[in-house]
């Protein structure tokens, strides 16, 4: 039987020269471990970054912008400046270090430096939103509107928090035309986060006024708004009375709308967002309401329970003083006459300026007509489709497919 060959011992410089190896890969994986580590917790705990790799860029930036935070005393600065210049000797492109020491230089009244800093930041990189927050406010105190409104756009392009802070600061502003000129300029170029700000700013606390004339301007310089927002606006401005500001901004919705009628007689335009001005179903109670499509337009088709009784549709009116006819046809209404609907037209305040019967379908052939009066002291209108109360098990059914309300002169015609 052979004999196996015996492994030959190797010799202690091999030994030597494998235990480097081995030492090198053990020191290297330590190496990399705690820079995963310190990358993991610099930006959430930048002390305990520091304390593992006291020599990394990143970690010395994000401490150095830790010390100096919105209540940092001049020491914490002064230990700021000193960690951010380190990194910086480290990293020359550590923006977030450039950054601390731009606004420490600002803090302590030194606007140049700040200057110097800031454009080396932005020269750097455009994502920063320190740097371009403080752009802003640089832009606003030499009075460079165009300037300042180019870094919000900056700043909302290229970063997810900006938006938290600027859209109020921004909404607050549109009341001063020149910079609602200014924006409607940015917007019409159609960045990614103008859908946003026009939906922020439609329910926001800012002046609607303002915002309609914002959302006039973006319209005729041809960006497209969302319904939704627009017809919020207009609900806000009609809340707070601001009824002429209201119909400005309905008309550049519908321009071929007219005050002195009620809008859509038809029912054609069923809207997923109805304004004030248009019809607005009233599901409510058990009341159901909807606006279909039918033969040459659209049908309104109404259930309203037992026992049940309330405003079925409606429409916000601003009728010049006058008189007026209601006329309009009704289909499948067969309640009896104490159950039977009704429309009004009530004054803002309350007052009823008169109703129109809506009879059983069969009478007429389904048509129905009345004469209303608007008196002088009453400047806005709600015109609506009411429900009786009813002891029919089925309660108030029916459909309405057409209704004017026009100046009676026109409707004698």
């Amino acid at each position: 039987m052979a004999r196996r060959p015996s492994r030959q011992p190797r010799s202690p410089a091999v030994w030597g020269a494998r235990a480097a190896l081995a030492l090198a890969a053990t020191a290297l994986g330590y190496a990399a471990t705690v820079r995963s580590i310190a990358d993991a917790v610099r930006a959430q705990q930048p002390e305990r970054g520091y304390a593992l790799a006291p020599g990394d860029a990143r970690v010395l930036a994000n401490l150095a912008e830790r010390w100096s935070g919105p209540d940092a005393t001049a020491a914490q600065r002064a230990r700021a400046d000193v960690l951010a210049r380190g990194a910086l000797r480290r990293d020359p492109s550590a923006v977030s270090a450039v950054a601390t020491l731009g606004l420490d230089a600002q803090i302590r009244g030194d606007t140049a430096a700040a200057r110097r800093w800031f454009g080396y930041s932005e020269a750097l990189s455009r994502r920063d939103l320190r740097t371009q927050l403080w752009l802003i406010e640089d832009k606003v105190a030499r009075g460079d509107i165009a300037g300042a409104l180019r870094h919000y756009d900056i700043a909302l392009r290229t970063s997810r928090s900006a938006a938290g802070i600027l859209f109020p600061v921004l909404g607050g502003a549109i009341a001063d035309p020149t910079i609602r000129s200014a924006l409607i300029r940015t917007m019409a170029g159609e960045p990614a986060w103008s859908p946003f700000f026009v939906a922020d700013v439609a329910t926001g606390d800012n002046d609607p006024r303002a915002v309609a004339l914002l959302f006039q301007g973006l319209s005729s310089a041809g960006v497209k708004l969302d319904d939704r927002a627009r017809s919020q606006v207009i609900a806000r401005l009609v809340q707070n009375d601001a009824i002429d500001a209201a119909w400005a901004a309905y008309e550049s919705m519908r321009p071929h709308a007219r005050r002195t009628e009620a809008r859509d007689p038809r029912f054609r335009a069923q809207l997923a967002d109805p304004t004030p001005f248009d019809w607005q179903p009233v599901n409510d109670a058990g009341i159901s309401v909807g606006i279909q499509r039918g033969e040459g337009g659209g049908v309104v088709d109404f259930v309203a329970p037992a026992s049940v009784g309330g405003s079925l549709l409606r429409q916000f009116q601003w009728l010049p003083p006058g008189d007026y006819m209601l006329e309009g046809h009704s289909i499948d209404v067969n309640q009896p006459p104490q159950s039977q609907p009704y429309w009004t037209l009530t004054c803002g305040d309350g007052r009823e300026l008169g109703r129109v019967e809506v009879p059983s379908s069969a009478r007429a052939n389904g048509r129905f007509s009345g004469r209303l009066t608007v008196p002088a002291d009453c400047p806005t209108q709600n015109l609506s489709l009411n429900a009786r109360p009813s002891d029919s098990v089925g309660g108030t059914v029916g459909q309405i497919d057409r209704l004017w309300l026009r100046p009676a002169a026109r409707a004698a015609r």
